[in-house]
This record gives structure tokens, C-alpha cells and sequence, in this order.
């Protein structure tokens, strides 16, 4: 992952799509992928490569739960909220973490180490309810389990 917005880079990701049919996700994807978030100067590059309004594009990056529109920590924690880790005391165990680390869905802690995100499956129903930290996951929660997680991630 680059630091920091680079447009030439932007638009070699860009043209390496160019001619692919159904292409503003894998640009999406790879355009994040490779700066770790999506600034308005990349969906103003999709939009304009695509021949697409920019609020087309924002509708895109709106409706699908895994783009990001600012930088995340340095480590992302997704906590599951469908229904199999909902109906196991999943979303009280987050507006749990939530509460304690002073934070809303999508946001970031003020030392930068954790962003918590929200996730729907992360196919651990039988462990519910489950989360995601830095790509490792996690069954089997509970209020003690879920604050040694965020307490490791923060440390680090």
C-alpha cells in the first residue's frame, strides 16, 4: 500500500482497467487497495475514466460496506452485524466496544491504531458472534475476548 494520494500512479491503476467490461469496482478495489482509502480525487478519476458521473461512482463506494473514504488505522477490527452474530448478543457486544473506545462505526481511535468497521458475514455463524482483526478472525466473542483484541491492536 502507497502513502498518500499519487494521480499518476491513480491513473496507471486506472488504464490497466480500461478496457475490462463492468470495470469501476476492480478499479474501486485496486485504487484502494493500493492507497488504502478512496479521496474525491479518485472517484473523480473512475467517473472520468468511465464516462460516469461522480455521483454514480459515490453511489457505488456508498452502497458496498468494505470502501473506505478516509485513511483506517493501523489495524481495522470488522465486527460482524448479520443475523446469526446479532441473534448471539453480537450487536450489544459492539455498542459495548463501541462505547468504550468513544467511537461510532467506521471511525478511527485518536492514537490512529483501530478503525472499527461493521461487516455483514463473515461466514463464522456457527461461532457467533464473530469479528475480523487485520484479516484474522475471531468466533466465539465475548466482552473479554473482544476488549483483549482491541487492547493487542492497540498496543502494536
Amino acid at each position: 500500500m502507497t502513502v498518500g494520494w499519487n494521480e499518476d500512479r491513480a491513473k496507471e491503476i486506472i488504464a490497466g482497467f480500461s478496457d475490462m467490461e463492468g470495470a469501476a469496482l476492480p478499479m474501486l478495489h485496486a485504487l484502494q487497495d493500493e492507497f488504502g482509502y478512496l479521496p474525491d480525487a479518485a472517484l473523480l478519476a473512475v467517473a472520468a475514466a468511465l464516462n460516469l458521473s461522480r455521483a454514480e461512482i459515490h453511489g457505488i463506494v456508498s452502497f458496498y460496506h468494505d470502501f473506505r473514504r478516509a485513511p483506517a488505522g493501523k489495524h481495522v477490527l470488522k465486527l460482524c452485524r448479520a443475523e446469526a452474530c446479532q441473534s448471539m448478543g453480537g450487536e450489544a457486544l459492539a455498542r459495548g466496544a463501541l462505547d468504550r473506545l468513544g467511537l461510532d462505526w467506521g471511525h478511527t481511535t485518536h492514537d490512529n491504531r483501530l478503525t472499527v468497521e461493521a461487516t455483514y458475514c463473515l461466514g463464522l455463524c456457527a461461532c457467533a458472534p464473530a469479528a475480523m482483526i487485520d484479516g484474522r478472525v475471531v468466533g466465539r466473542l465475548d466482552a473479554e475476548t473482544l476488549d483483549d483484541v482491541v487492547r493487542e491492536a492497540r498496543a502494536s
